[in-house]
């Protein structure tokens, strides 16, 4: 069975680490849309891709975004050239007949049941938020996921139409080294794991 290198699971795993500052270099709009190109083939449940990703890169949207961070997370957005909200579509299900189209139907649980909807968008929009740091490893870019910001805050403030919700960031770019602390420890398979 073929496998990645070692050098590639030290790229998007072993050796990855959550940068809190990163270098100027830019990261270009094709970056971007080889990300999105890479990150959508992710699995989510009914294909139902409900994530939806705003990239903010300009001072403007950078000074809107930056008023919705906690105090200790303004820095590390500031230094990021792109931070990625990882949003989910409120009527995700919409797209389904296309998305799957073996059941036309697939949508209908969801257009009457909110709780479901709303529970079926944010954990298949959180899969696709890790699938997003996973791509962007692999295209030589460091991530820096994080919560501690005001939801209804980034919501008013770049979705305001309401239909798109935030669900998290992701700091990107090229990080700084110097900035990292002494990586944390992870549990060992014993503590985190059943087999039954």
């Amino acid at each position: 069975m073929p496998q990645l290198s070692e050098d590639a699971f030290d790229q998007v795993f072993r050796t990855a680490r959550t940068y809190p500052r990163f270098t100027d270099q830019p990261v270009p709009d094709e970056t971007l849309e080889q990300l999105y190109a890479l990150l959508r083939w992710g699995p989510t449940a009914f294909n139902s891709q409900p994530a939806r990703f705003m990239f903010v890169r300009s001072p403007a949207a950078k000074e809107r975004l930056k008023a919705c961070v906690s105090p200790g997370n303004v820095s590390k957005v500031t230094s990021a050239p792109v931070t990625a909200i990882v949003a989910q579509d409120t009527r995700f299900y919409e797209h389904l007949p296309q998305q799957f189209p073996t059941r036309p139907d697939a949508g209908a649980p969801y257009a009457g049941n909110p709780a479901l909807a709303q529970a079926t968008a944010l954990r298949n929009s959180s899969l696709q938020g890790a699938y997003l740091i996973v791509a962007a490893r692999m295209l030589g870019l460091d991530c820096g996921p994080m919560s501690g910001f005001d939801l209804a805050a980034v919501d008013a403030a770049f979705f305001p139409d309401g239909r798109w919700r935030s669900n998290f960031l992701v700091n990107l770019g090229h990080g700084d080294p110097e900035s990292l602390f002494p990586r944390g420890p992870r549990l060992p398979f014993a503590e985190a794991v059943s087999i039954q």
